[in-house]
Parts: C-alpha cells; sequence; structure tokens
C-alpha cells in the first residue's frame, strides 16, 4: 500500500505558505524524527487571509489532515486575538497562540513559542524539522510545521488521489490553491486558483478590476511588483521569476492609476522596519536603514551619495539573518525601485550615474 509521503510525491505538492518546499520530503523527515505538528493558520504575509478561509470552512478536513501526517501531538497556531484562534479554541483543538507581529510564525519562530520561548526565529543549519537548539543552547524537540493550507492539501491527495490533484495547475506546479486578492477588484477575498492562470484571470475571478491599475502588488512584503500591462503574464514560477516574484502565498493587490506607489512602499518598509524581533543586525538595523534612505530620496532632500547608499544596502542585508525576513524586504524594495523608480534615481544620481548602476545590476 503506498505510503502517504509516496502519494505528496506523486502529486507534487509544495508548501502553500510561501516557502513552497516539496511536501513530501518534510513529511519523511518527520516520520524519521517522531515530530510533533504544528499548523500554522497565522496568515503572516500582509494582505493573506486564505488561512483565515481554510479554518472557518474546511477545519475538519484539516484535523483529518493532520491526523493522517503524525500520531504525534498536533497544534494549531494562530494569532493572539484573531477570529482564526476563536474558532480553533470554540472547537476545542490544541492551540498555540502567536503574537501579532510578522516574524512570529516563521517556522523556527513557532517551534521555539511551542517549546516555551519567545515566538523569534532560530539560527540553525538543519531543517527545524529534525530538532534544534534555541540561542541559549536549549534543545528544541523535531517539530514539523505546515501551513494550514497544505494540510487542507495533504487530506485531499489522501482522499481523492494524486491524479485529481495534478488535474489542477501545470505539470511543474501542479494542484488547486487559495489566493487572496486585497483591493481594487469588485468582489475582494479569498477565491481559488492555480498555477498556469494568467494574474488578470486570478482577478476576473473576484469579480474584474474595480479602477483602471498602475501595478500589482504582489505577495506582501515577501513579494514585489508587476507593472499593469504586464498582468497577462502567467501565474507561475518561471513566468514570474523575470519580475523577481513567484507565485508566493499568493496575494494580490491593486494600485490604482494615478496613485502615489511610494507612499504604498514606505508605509510598507516603515512597518517592516518596527517587526525586528531584535536578535539579528538586518532586521535591527539595515531595515530601518532602509526606510529613512528612501524616505530622504522622496523628500528630494539627499545628496547622490544617498541613493548609491541605498543601492548598496540592498545587496547587503540579505543572507545575514535567522530567517528571511529581511531578505525579502530587500528584495520589495529592490522591485519597487525596478518598476517605480527610475525617475526617482535619476533625479538622485544623475543620468549617468543612473546608467552606470543599471549595468553593473545587469547579469
Amino acid at each position: 500500500m503506498i505510503g502517504l509521503p509516496e502519494m505528496l510525491a506523486a502529486a507534487g505538492l509544495r508548501g502553500r505558505g510561501g516557502a513552497n518546499f516539496p511536501a513530501a520530503a518534510k513529511l519523511e523527515l518527520a516520520a524519521r524524527h517522531r515530530a510533533e505538528l504544528i499548523v500554522n493558520a497565522c496568515d503572516g504575509e500582509w494582505d493573506s487571509a486564505k488561512d483565515a478561509w481554510v479554518v472557518a470552512h474546511h477545519l475538519p478536513e484539516v484535523l483529518d489532515g493532520a491526523r493522517r501526517i503524525t500520531s504525534q501531538r498536533v497544534r494549531m497556531a494562530a494569532h493572539r486575538g484573531s477570529r482564526t484562534l476563536a474558532v480553533l479554541e470554540a472547537a476545542g483543538v490544541d492551540t498555540l497562540a502567536v503574537p501579532r507581529r510578522y516574524v512570529s510564525s516563521e517556522e523556527s519562530a513557532l517551534v521555539r513559542l511551542a517549546h516555551g520561548g519567545p515566538a523569534r526565529p532560530v539560527m540553525r543549519f538543519e531543517p527545524i524539522t529534525a530538532g534544534g537548539r534555541d540561542p541559549r543552547g536549549r534543545r528544541l524537540a523535531p517539530t514539523l510545521v505546515l501551513n494550514v493550507e497544505t494540510v487542507w492539501r495533504i487530506q485531499q491527495i489522501a482522499e481523492y488521489g494524486p491524479g485529481w490533484f495534478r488535474s489542477y495547475g501545470t505539470a511543474d506546479e501542479p494542484g488547486p490553491r487559495l489566493v487572496t486578492v486585497a483591493d481594487g477588484v469588485r468582489a475582494p477575498g479569498v477565491h481559488a486558483a492555480e498555477a498556469g492562470l494568467p494574474v488578470s484571470e486570478i482577478l476576473d475571478r473576484a469579480g474584474g478590476l474595480a479602477t483602471s491599475p498602475l501595478a500589482l502588488w504582489v505577495n506582501g512584503l515577501s513579494g514585489g511588483f508587476l507593472p499593469a500591462e504586464a498582468r497577462h503574464t502567467l501565474w507561475s514560477r518561471s513566468a514570474l521569476a523575470p519580475f523577481g516574484i513567484g507565485p508566493g502565498v499568493g496575494t494580490f493587490r491593486v494600485l490604482a492609476a494615478g496613485s502615489d506607489p511610494w507612499q504604498v512602499v514606505l508605509s510598507a518598509l516603515t512597518y517592516a522596519a518596527g517587526e525586528s524581533a531584535g536578535q539579528c543586525g538586518p532586521c535591527m538595523f539595515g531595515l530601518p536603514a532602509l526606510r529613512d534612505d528612501l524616505s530622504d530620496l522622496l523628500a528630494r532632500r539627499a545628496p547622490a551619495e544617498t541613493a548609491e547608499r541605498l543601492l548598496r544596502r540592498l545587496t547587503r542585508v540579505p543572507g545575514r539573518g535567522a530567517c528571511r525576513f529581511p531578505d525579502g524586504v530587500a528584495r520589495f524594495l529592490a522591485s519597487a525601485l525596478d518598476v517605480f523608480g527610475t525617475s526617482l534615481l535619476v533625479e538622485s544620481l544623475g543620468s549617468e550615474r543612473f546608467s552606470a548602476h543599471k549595468d553593473e545590476s545587469c547579469p
């Protein structure tokens, strides 16, 4: 009889929380280490509402999926004070109440919280599913963390089979998946989608555009921007890669034509700078520095050196923290500069220095 990891491998399921990791590999590792399970229903990304939707509409299937995954302890994580947590508690589910901070719902932060520590990411050199240690050297038991939509999809694959799952999406990115269309459409909210659809069709599934678009903000602080004229691009890793974004957690926000995108970008960057866990330099110092440089540029009071410093920092922030939060924010700002920043950078750097920067950044 085929086992669950083999079914997931045949189905090609990848995580629906944004990281896109193969689910079968995580389950195999969890089984070897007899890992506990945390089902992440935090909707931690900006604009995301799909986790709450899954809990509200498919909690029995999620619990069935969790029982299929492990016989060890299962907890469901949701933000403190959220409607999702209230629904879980009312259903008698074993819950993990998570602080309302961006990094608190990161995989290793949830594991640390579950073991009595603060909800802060852990620097690690192997998957947290196999166990680890917190900054004080205390052991963290093996714990598998899966997004709640992922667990629901696991239940569906077990129920209907890999062939059913692969009837949606593409050969490389199979399966149904949920998206959140937050604004700028006639029916904002959570909608069904699949890889390979034009982004414009996803917007149509949300009632269609309610305004003339300037651009689409995709995947919150871990994503970036798609110019309005590119909205017919297919929603897939390969098609979105030239824009520096991917399918991710599947959030969309329409920026209206005539609006100032930099107010949106600065607001998001200000929020990001305040979400530090207070333990790594890129979050504590790098993100506030990016915000301050951008604020000075937007106020048109910065010398050319400010723009050059901002561009340097964008390359130095990533890859140096316990989690990937600052990496995502740096990509988000880089995407904004690519889509909206030509006039801003030319004004600050001058056309010759701007052209030199573009030449250096091109592969």
